[in-house]
């Protein structure tokens, strides 16, 4: 009549506990990072003006693409150096949240051209 128990180990800041799992905790998605060179939109919106081309080259916080959202301009910026490598969108195109609207690719600068170099 007993029921036994199933703990599993939990690992929080490098300390291991013992407890049971809820079956949401264990079915839950996993974590995945953001990628840096994608541009998504943060809320639903419409595309008032794309700011680049493909091809362009980029520095990380240059503004890319303003969206309107809620009677408000958002200007949308990089995340990283690079090129622009693909544009989803185009003016007065609507977006829903985490629409990837734009892709960029890293590309070497003259600094890391001058460390392989040495």
């Amino acid at each position: 009549m007993e029921s036994k128990e199933e703990y599993k180990i939990l690992n929080i800041n490098l300390t291991n506990y013992r407890t049971r799992l809820s079956s949401k905790f264990e079915n839950r998605k996993p974590f995945v990072p953001a990628d840096p060179c994608l541009v998504k939109s943060f809320i639903p919106g419409t595309v008032v003006d794309v700011l680049v081309k493909e091809g362009d080259e980029m520095k990380q916080g240059d503004v890319v693409i303003i969206l309107d959202a809620m009677k408000m301009q958002n200007r949308l910026k990089t995340h990283v150096d690079g090129r622009v490598k693909r544009i989803n969108v185009k003016s007065g195109d609507k977006v829903t949240k985490g629409a990837v609207l734009l892709e960029m690719e890293r590309v070497a600068g003259p600094e890391a051209e001058e460390s392989e170099e040495s």
